[in-house]
């Protein structure tokens, strides 16, 4: 176990890496659970203010990954410096990515529908830095050989493909698949060839002629939707707390 442990993770120095992932999660984890005790009344926390002013913990966010970003940049990737810096880095971006709906909206959408928003950057961020430490590199570069890596020609020539089928599976509505392909090369492949999302860029600009082709986009994402909508919802509804239910809306008001 230690030889595995100082062969791929200390000598190619992805230890700060494994740091601020770690500290990103807990911090995630911890601000979840004391929001949500806040929020049913128990435990001896309760809402920062500061003369009548909510100070929301997006605030002390940003101040970790400005001073943890700043001191990861300046420190060796094998020193302590380098460690404290990429801790400090995971705290601040999960407290900052906790309240990424509320940047989003700049309305205090926490508990919230919109505030789902939240919960599915922090956990697609925690995915895809996982993704590195595990050893992927973006646009698959990881998957040449050495040889491959020395001449120019083949690299460059596979980055920009594995870069055009994340923009077009983008281009098809499929932002998760496109972020994802960037790290896996199979995934934005698979997001490029199948038919666009209903609505997207793609099948506004392909499908306006092909009723076909838009009414097998429209059932595929009707199904694809009624599959992993309720799944989707409960793992959020966990990850981050059930949203509070929308207010009833009086007649002839918008």
């Amino acid at each position: 176990m230690g030889h595995w442990w100082v062969r791929n993770i200390v000598e190619p120095g992805k230890l700060p890496l494994l740091l601020a992932l770690a500290a990103f999660v807990l911090t995630f984890v911890v601000t979840r659970i004391v929001t949500r005790l806040i929020r049913a009344g128990k435990g001896p926390f309760g809402n920062v203010e500061a003369g009548g002013l909510h100070i929301h913990h997006v605030v002390p966010g940003v101040v970790l990954t400005v001073v943890g970003g700043f001191g990861a940049v300046t420190s060796d990737r094998h020193g302590v410096g380098a460690a404290v810096s990429a801790v400090l880095f995971g705290m601040g971006a999960g407290l900052v990515l906790d309240e990424f709906a509320l940047i989003l909206h700049l309305d205090d959408v926490y508990w919230t529908e919109e505030g789902r928003k939240s919960v599915e950057v922090v956990v697609l961020t925690a995915a895809l830095v996982g993704l590195l430490l595990a050893g992927f590199s973006p646009f698959g570069v990881d998957d040449l050989t050495r040889d491959e890596m020395q001449d120019r020609g083949s690299a460059i020539a596979t980055i920009a493909g594995n870069f055009l089928f994340s923009l077009i599976a983008l281009g098809k509505g499929k932002a998760r698949t496109a972020l994802f392909g960037v790290i896996v090369p199979v995934v934005a492949l698979v997001g490029a060839v199948r038919l666009a999302r209903p609505g997207s860029l793609w099948a506004r600009r392909f499908y306006g002629r092909r009723p076909r082709a838009r009414a097998r986009a429209a059932l595929r994402a009707y199904r694809h939707d009624r599959r992993w909508a309720r799944p989707r919802r409960a793992l959020q509804d966990w990850i981050g707390g059930r949203p509070d239910p929308r207010p009833a809306r009086l007649p002839g008001h918008r």
